[in-house]
């Protein structure tokens, strides 16, 4: 059976309604019987008892007493539910009766010997009855039974399960367009939200759904929508920019190569001439292998969570890797590492993040350090954070370049700093690294002086 949300709402609210009410209305119905049923039973004991007082006991046989009275008061008075008496003796047979019973007598039910009620029939008709026996010197010598009608009773019941049916049935139907009205109001927020990421496609992730008033799940819906549309629109931003670098930063080298190849073939040349086109050739692949190495680490770092990095080493020892790698470089400028320790010896970074982001900035900073001069390195502890400050003698930054300083390929000043090789993604590298363990980076520079850069842990 294939239905709407809509219909199933209603249904499943009907069904669970039609249940409480079926359980309420059998209650109903048994109590009111139950309370009928009690009431015609006491009455009914109370003229059993009433009547054995009627009646005399002598040897074996049992009589009523003034049954000529207990006629003509039968006669003057208009009884409504009239009593049927029965007296018997103490093995059921037949002693006396009441004048209206006529020809008929009550049934005589021998496990019913101590004042049990049960229904009868009397003459076609429905009768309630009580037997009680009659007791003389402790000795049972015979029962009287007591009769009234059942009918009007049973009436009484028969209209009622008759209303509770009828408005069961009434009630079940009214609820199911109820209901399906109310769903129908209910999941209006859901048809927005439909209608909503409908419009919404590559060209315009940037627009949301509007969140409800209430914060209910409806309302954590959407924002889950929101969420889902932000880390799409985020990867499609990143597929991008990852197209937008990779084309950038591959096409001048491209077209350096694809020049060099072509003048290389114009004409037949020495061999000096073509092992200098071909080194200068490796150069450009091995620069472009390295900026493509960039950027899709970049692209790992905007989707890696902090969970992927596991393993937590010393801050100096990851320090003391890194100079290691750098060893020829520094060697080469004349460079004196001024590493300070101080008390931090034992202090753990996690280890692939940070040694992102110390790698790419001391290996700046010994890039653009000029000879003879000192790096000086310090760790210290303040706040419960680690603090790593990196200080250079280079050329310095520029102040308003500054905040740009991060962004995908950019280099201050680069122009007049041509002799010096880079492409601009360290530094993007290390401050997505930075993000990725909530470290942060400070940098402060004067023009021509040197740099300094400090990383909180």
């Amino acid at each position: 059976m294939s239905l709407s949300f809509r219909n199933r709402i209603a249904l499943h609210y009907m069904i669970a309604t039609a249940v409480i009410m079926a359980v309420a209305f059998t209650v109903v119905y048994f109590v009111v019987q139950e309370t009928v049923y009690q009431n015609l039973d006491n009455d009914l004991s109370f003229e059993a008892e009433k009547h054995s007082g009627e009646i005399i006991v002598v040897e074996d046989s049992i009589k009523i007493i003034n049954k000529k009275e207990w006629e003509e008061r039968e006669h003057r008075e208009a009884q409504v539910n009239p009593v049927f008496i029965q007296i018997l003796n103490k093995d059921g047979e037949f002693m006396d009766k009441s004048p209206n019973l006529k020809e008929d007598a009550l049934s005589y039910n021998p496990q019913q010997n101590y004042g049990g009620h049960f229904n009868e029939i009397l003459n076609n008709m429905a009768i309630r009855q009580v037997q009680i026996p009659i007791e003389r010197n402790g000795r049972i010598k015979g029962f009287i039974l007591a009769a009234m009608s059942l009918e009007s009773s049973r009436m009484v019941l028969l209209n009622l399960q008759n209303v509770l049916i009828f408005s069961y049935l009434f009630l079940l139907s009214g609820l199911y367009f109820i209901s399906r009205y109310l769903a129908g109001r209910g999941i209006i927020p859901v048809q927005v939200i439909t209608e909503t990421t409908k419009r919404i496609t590559k060209n315009n992730l940037n627009e949301r759904v509007d969140l409800p008033q209430n914060e209910d799940e409806l309302y954590e819906l959407s924002s889950g929508i929101n969420q889902l549309l932000q880390r799409i629109e985020n990867a499609i931003e990143r597929e991008r920019q990852f197209t937008s670098d990779a084309s950038h930063e591959l096409r001048t080298p491209l077209s350096t190569l694809k020049g060099t190849l072509e003048v290389l073939i114009r004409k037949p040349r020495k061999q000096l001439e073509y092992e200098d086109k071909i080194k200068f050739s490796l150069t450009e692949i091995d620069r472009m292998t390295e900026t493509l190495e960039q950027l899709l680490l970049l692209a790992r770092l905007d989707t890696s969570s902090k969970s992927l990095d596991q393993s937590l080493v010393p801050l100096p020892t990851l320090i003391d890797e890194i100079l290691s790698r750098h060893k020829k470089r520094i060697s080469e400028k004349k460079l004196v590492i001024d590493f300070r320790k101080g008390a931090v010896l034992e202090g753990v970074v996690p280890q692939y993040y940070s040694n992102l982001i110390l790698d790419n900035i001391i290996g700046n900073a010994i890039k653009y350090s000029r000879e003879n001069k000192i790096l000086r390195i310090t760790i210290t502890e303040t706040d419960s954070k680690m603090v790593c400050k990196v200080q250079d003698e280079g050329i310095g930054i520029k102040k308003e370049d500054l905040d740009s300083l991060f962004n995908h390929f950019f280099r201050s000043d680069a122009l007049n700093h041509r002799s010096i090789p880079g492409n601009g993604l360290g530094l993007s590298i290390a401050k997505k690294a930075a993000d990725a363990i909530n470290a942060e980076i400070h940098v402060e520079s004067e023009f021509g002086a040197g740099t300094t850069f400090t990383i909180e842990f």
